[in-house]
């Protein structure tokens, strides 16, 4: 199969004036842009032309975007931002779920849309990145948990609910004994867990200690709690190790046992 073109953009949108203003928009910043208004003319053109992302509206008039969301997050691979005018929390979260990269609810600002794009592509190639140091301002841990403190050493592996995450081979094993892969972001955002397990950190101290790009956005952090659950979790939508405090942010439901040199 005929590998995307770095940053090889798609954009779905039936408004043909703001297709045209973000086509001509991205294009003057030396990404290659194509544009279409159906779903119809979108599916034709991922099959004939490997795209690295596609910026899709979820509201189209020959069909949902979010259709072809799940379409393509099974068959290619391609990044998804999905574009719309819902507000409702439903369908971010749909969006989310189906695994798009990011999500701008209209109006956005040009600027905006290059940022994330920026902050996706980067994602999706792994740049390097990794966390350091204690996030400032932790809330109390979560009384159901014991926490390890061990100082002065840094370990190079941990162990929680029969997982194994070796920080040095970056590796993450089942309780099965098999390999799970993980994306650069994936591991820092789960060695963030494991290194403060129980304590409740909010989605800006997560960026914080992930920030391995310049213009990482907030809910890009839900997008990698979403798939980090689908790797550690029976069940992603109840997740009982990586767990929600709702309105204050997320915190690892274990008790991890850290492995020193």
């Amino acid at each position: 199969m005929m590998q995307p073109k770095p940053q090889s953009i798609l954009v779905v949108d039936d408004d043909d004036a703001l297709r045209k203003l973000l086509i001509d928009y991205l294009t003057g910043h030396g990404l290659s842009v194509d544009g279409v208004g159906t779903a119809t003319e979108a599916v034709q053109a991922v099959s004939n032309k490997a795209y690295s992302l596609v910026l899709l509206d979820l509201n189209l008039p020959d069909g949902d975007g979010i259709d072809l969301a799940r379409k393509w997050r099974a068959e290619a691979n391609i990044s998804i931002i999905c574009l719309t005018g819902r507000l409702e929390e439903a369908d971010r979260v749909m969006g989310l779920e189906l695994g798009a990269d990011d999500y701008i609810t209209k109006p956005f600002s040009l600027r905006e849309v290059l940022a994330r794009i920026r902050a996706v592509t980067r994602r999706a190639s792994g740049a390097p990145g990794a966390p350091t140091g204690e996030p400032a301002g932790e809330r109390p841990t979560h009384s159901s948990v014991q926490v390890p403190v061990t100082r002065g050493k840094h370990p190079r592996a941990y162990r929680f609910a029969a997982w194994g995450l070796n920080l040095n081979t970056r590796r993450l094993t089942s309780p099965e004994g098999k390999p799970v892969s993980l994306t650069n972001a994936e591991f820092n955002l789960l060695a963030v867990f494991l290194g403060t397990p129980g304590r409740i950190i909010s989605r800006e101290q997560l960026l914080e200690r992930t920030r391995a790009f310049d213009d990482i956005y907030d809910r890009a952090i839900d997008v990698q709690i979403l798939r980090l659950r689908r790797k550690l979790e029976a069940d992603a939508k109840n997740p009982k190790l990586l767990c929600t405090e709702r309105g204050v942010g997320y915190f690892l439901n274990a008790e991890v046992e850290a492995l020193w040199d």
